[in-house]
């Protein structure tokens, strides 16, 4: 028997219950990972609502989650590139992140292709905090717009843990960031993370804000906030700037008339999915492999804001909803 976190039906975190349940040994093709660290991800809060994305209704009982880090403890018949004791990690286990979930577990069989060794230097619970959220960055950064030197760039909810990356990042690559926050005490921590400037969204219009800083606008906005920023953000972005959004905090995006692009400056905008970027086996490795260098570097910095029991999960949940956290959130089994 094992434990974990599972739901009965869509609804608030009361939802998710500590529960004991029976784990086969692993099939075929598959190994059993014992987890030492979960990530805590909004799509989980999604998710665990229901309705969010477009996918079939979801079988209950769910054990949510799809990202973990933990210690290989057995395998299946043919499994030969991963043994028991190895580290490792894993997002998602074939198809959207989003599906076939199950990570709020003490331990679980995942299809052995899925598993990304850890290399020395990079903890369980670094990997955990950082593999989901640093693979969209990399997707934003390598696939979609890549900073360079005199850009200036403007990341929504940069203390979230995808947004201190993209500042870290960005600020690498020797761009000016610019980033939206909370509170003061968010602003502080992006301004240690990258970010040369930090606008308080909540007592200030953060456009007026933005063209204070930069007149003439910024040449990129990378948003996970979604609904209440990006349309918002066209008139701080300059002619033929580009607007990605690769998350939807505040809710999906309204449809868009592609002429408002037009008319806001020739602008450029994408909605990149993360399973585009890792579909192929080997660019997955090659961006994981990306990350764990930039953090051994130093270029990346794994900001861990929170841990939490696994069992305390509907506890995370609630504050990552009334954005209580700042950076990566770990659940520790």
């Amino acid at each position: 028997m094992i434990n974990a976190i599972r739901i009965h039906r869509n609804g608030e975190p009361d939802e998710m219950q500590w529960e004991a349940i029976e784990l086969p040994a692993p099939a075929a093709g598959e190994a059993r990972v014992r987890h030492t660290a979960i990530a805590l991800n909004f799509s989980d809060v999604n998710v665990r609502r229901g309705g969010f994305y477009i996918t079939p209704p979801s079988a209950f009982p769910l054990i949510l989650g799809n990202e973990a880090a933990g210690v290989v403890a057995s395998v299946g018949a043919g499994v030969t590139d991963i043994q028991p004791g190895d580290r490792v990690a894993y997002v998602g286990v074939g198809g959207p992140f989003y599906e076939n979930t199950g990570s709020y577990a003490e331990e679980r069989n995942v299809p052995a292709s899925c598993l990304i060794k850890l290399p020395d230097g990079i903890s369980e619970h670094q990997a955990a905090a950082l593999l989901l959220k640093g693979l969209t960055a990399s997707l934003v950064i390598n696939r979609i717009y890549k900073p360079k030197p005199g850009d200036t760039i403007l990341v929504h909810a940069a203390a979230s843990g995808v947004g201190l990356l993209l500042c870290q990042w960005a600020k690498h690559l020797g761009a000016t960031v610019l980033g939206t926050v909370g509170s003061a005490a968010k602003a502080k921590l992006v301004l240690e993370n990258g970010c040369d400037h930090a606008i308080l969204y909540r007592d200030t219009d953060f456009v007026a804000a933005v063209k204070e800083i930069v007149p003439s606008g910024v040449r990129a906005v990378f948003d996970g906030v979604g609904k209440d920023t990006f349309i918002p953000s066209f008139d701080c972005t300059q002619p033929f700037g580009m607007l990605v959004n690769y998350g939807n905090a505040s809710g999906h995006v309204p449809p868009l008339d592609l002429l408002l692009l037009a008319k806001k400056g020739s602008l450029s905008v994408c909605r990149p999915a993360y399973s585009s970027h890792v579909a192929d086996p080997t660019d997955y490795r090659v961006a994981c492999d990306e990350l764990f260098s930039l953090v051994k570097r130093g270029v990346l910095r794994v900001e861990t804001g929170s841990s939490y029991a696994l069992r305390d999960a509907a506890q995370a949940h609630r504050d990552l909803e009334a954005r209580r956290t700042a950076g990566s959130t770990v659940l520790v089994p």
